[in-house]
């Protein structure tokens, strides 16, 4: 497995796995997948969010160069926010799950905010039900801060997340 950096050029497959974990997990995600498959342009708006300061989307491949995991860290752009980063679109397809993709795609993450002069913490938020990813962050050092009930709605059904920080040593 590599994991780097995403480039524009990486904008098509990021697309596809994006669309991916959006129908097969619409409970882990604030986008719906027909909010998605419904954007005009998608793949040039990944292209530009892939290209945009303060945002680091690394992307983990397998032996034969596919796109198999994804993460992207943001920083804050405002002054008074900056010392903070959020880990959005955490997602490893099932085909590759329980190998460690997201323990790796998180690894380069949590290093790549260690290397912001300004950001000091991460945060996060996990569907409560989602016991595997927040056992992986949990792993890594995240500590739950927060409790959203009803947080998401999807087709009627109500899910309650968990905020979680991670403070970095530097």
């Amino acid at each position: 497995m590599k994991v780097r950096l995403l480039t524009p050029s990486d904008a098509e497959s990021y697309w596809a796995l994006r669309i991916e974990g959006l129908k097969n997990y619409p409970e882990a995600f604030a986008t719906s997948y027909e909010e998605a498959i419904n954007k005009e342009n998608p793949i040039e708006q990944v292209a530009n969010n892939l290209k945009t300061k303060g945002n680091f989307t690394f992307g983990a491949f397998d032996e034969y160069e596919e796109l198999i995991g994804v993460v992207t860290l943001i920083q804050e752009q405002h002054k008074k926010l900056q010392h903070r980063a959020n880990i959005f679109a955490m997602y490893v397809t099932s085909k590759k799950s329980g190998l460690g993709v997201g323990k790796t795609l998180l690894t380069e993450a949590i290093n790549k905010a260690k290397e912001i002069e300004d950001v000091e913490k991460i945060n996060l938020t996990v569907v409560t039900s989602n016991q595997k990813a927040k056992n992986l962050y949990a792993n890594l050092g995240f500590k739950v801060f927060g409790f959203e009930e009803k947080a998401l709605k999807v087709n009627g059904v109500y899910y309650d997340e968990e905020h979680m920080v991670l403070c970095l040593e530097k």
